[in-house]
Order: C-alpha cells, then structure tokens, then sequence
C-alpha cells in the first residue's frame, strides 16, 4: 500500500509540473463554449468513461458538459475533449480527423507523450499527457503492473475543471 501510494503521489507531481501550461489551455478551450452558447462534448473511451461520468453525476457537475454521440451535429460554439488512454485508439483517431476538418476546436487527453508522430497531438488544439507509459510497480516476474489511466484522468479532470471554474466565475 505505501509504495503504491508513493508511486501514484509521484505521477501525481509529474503530472503537475510538466501538464500545468496544458491544462490551463484546455481549460481556456473547454471555457469557450461554457461562456458562450456552446456545450462541451466529452468523447471518452475505454475506461476513460469514468471520467465523463464523473463529469456528469458529480455533487459538482463539470458546466456545459454533454456525452459525445457519434450522431451529435456540433456547431462552431461546441467544443470536444477527447479522452482515451491511448492516442492510437482508432474511434479516437477518426473523431479528432472529423473535428479537425470541420474547424471544431478540441482537446485530447491521452497516456503518450506530445510529440512528433502522435496523430491526436497534431490533430488537437491542446493535448495532456497522461506520463503513463508502464506500470508503477514492479511484479516478481519482472514486468509492471498498475496502470492507473482512469485515476490519473480524473486528476487531471480536476485540475481542468477548477481552472475553467475560475475563469466563468471571473465573466460573471
């Protein structure tokens, strides 16, 4: 239990100082069409839906917040973020094609880096990386296990959600 613990708080702290810049753009973003006429469309996959569900039962509901459908007509005002632990999951791949070619502003949450080659990097508006790239803790075999995708998802979720808090309270 320690070591899990220490090792959840450290992904925690990475997830922190390196996404900070990250997360306030995607709050920015995600504000756009919380301040104005638009809905914020999460399109969540895997056990990325925990979040989006979160999202929208909470004792403290994520503003505007709708779940994507693939048969929701988005408008210019709409934003979307995408989340899914990986950012070579194909359903993933081929929303951020469609919004990117139908000029809807989104953002993606994934476990890869921001880097050359990530499609949903290049696609998206902003992006967050997850720093997930194995398991936190050593198994007797020698692999990893713990992969914490949804738990670090919903922190991050967090920190989004207080950042574009402050900004609507601010246009009020």
């Amino acid at each position: 239990m320690k070591m899990l613990t220490t090792q959840l708080s450290g992904l925690f702290q990475r997830i922190a100082s390196s996404e900070e810049e990250n997360i306030d753009d995607t709050a920015r973003l995600l504000a756009q069409a919380a301040a104005g006429e638009g809905k914020i469309y999460f399109a969540s996959f895997e056990e990325m839906e925990s979040i989006s569900i979160n999202a929208k039962y909470a004792a403290e509901p994520f503003p505007r917040m709708e779940q994507w459908k693939p048969d929701i007509t988005l408008t210019s005002a709409d934003r979307v973020w995408i989340l899914t632990r990986s950012s070579t999951n194909e359903e993933a791949l081929a929303l951020a094609k469609k919004l990117n070619e139908n000029f809807i502003p989104f953002s993606v949450l994934a476990s890869e880096p921001a880097e050359e080659g990530n499609m949903l990097f290049d696609l998206s508006y902003t992006y967050i990386s997850l720093k997930i790239t194995k398991g936190l803790l050593p198994a007797d075999d020698g692999s990893r296990l713990v992969q914490p995708h949804a738990l670090a998802g919903l922190f991050i979720y967090e920190a989004v959600k207080l950042q574009l808090d402050e900004m609507i309270k601010g246009e009020e």
